[in-house]
């Protein structure tokens, strides 16, 4: 029997806590090709980013393994008030085309606000869907969704809400520079980026630093043309 680069692994929800099946991809059939500058990674041949959210089939509640599992007080009555009471019994489970991939993480982002969940885990979500846009060529919802990622990950960075997650302080304003050099916020990440390499004596993260350096020079090299 032929193995199939997808298998379901059963889940609990979060909000609800029934059990459901996910599919997930098989790590031996997750093949990266390149990474684009703001880390949106080019699969060869499945798109791992299909499969990030998982959909509660029970109770329409979408979420991906970077949601905490605490709801702040009132927020699971609200979830049940516009999620779930209008929820249409439906299964995201299976080969995902990007359409129903993009449904799921907007699914999450909603459910995500409702729960009032991390910034930074928020950001997450906004980034993936900006990024499904750009598979479709669609640069008006990609931006839309990219600045929605940006601001998240200022807000973020502000609060300070990703300590504790894999992103790191140069990560995060990296992200923030990026996408806004990304949307055409040319004074937001110019500040960003330079930020960073003000930062490169005592960062951890040498080819973070590299990439801030490459994108600045980016900016330079554009304004530099705006002048001529």
């Amino acid at each position: 029997m032929e193995l199939t680069p997808y298998y379901d692994k059963d889940i609990t929800c979060l909000h609800c806590k029934e059990i459901f099946p996910t599919t997930k991809v098989r790590t031996k059939f997750i093949k990266v090709v390149e990474t684009a500058s703001d880390f949106q990674p080019i699969y060869k041949e499945v798109n791992g980013i299909y499969y990030n959210v998982h959909v509660c089939e029970h109770c329409g509640f979408s979420f991906t393994d970077d949601f905490s599992k605490y709801f702040a007080p009132g927020t699971q009555d609200l979830i049940q008030q516009e999620i779930t009471n209008k929820w249409v019994h439906r299964s995201y489970n299976g080969e995902r085309t990007v359409f129903q991939a993009m449904e799921a993480y907007k699914l999450a982002l909603v459910c995500g606000t409702l729960k009032k969940e991390k910034n930074v885990a928020m950001a997450g979500l906004a980034l993936r869907l900006g990024w499904l846009y750009r598979s479709l060529n669609n640069e008006g919802q990609e931006e839309r969704f990219l600045t929605l990622a940006r601001d998240y990950y200022a807000e973020s960075y502000s609060t300070g809400d990703y300590s504790g997650t894999q992103m790191s302080e140069i990560r995060m304003l990296y992200m923030i520079a990026e996408l806004s050099r990304r949307i055409g916020d040319i004074d937001e990440a110019t500040r960003s980026f330079s930020r960073i390499i003000e930062k490169q004596s005592t960062a951890t993260e040498p080819k973070i630093i590299d990439m801030a350096k490459e994108q600045w020079q980016l900016i330079r090299e554009e304004k530099e043309k705006v002048h001529y």
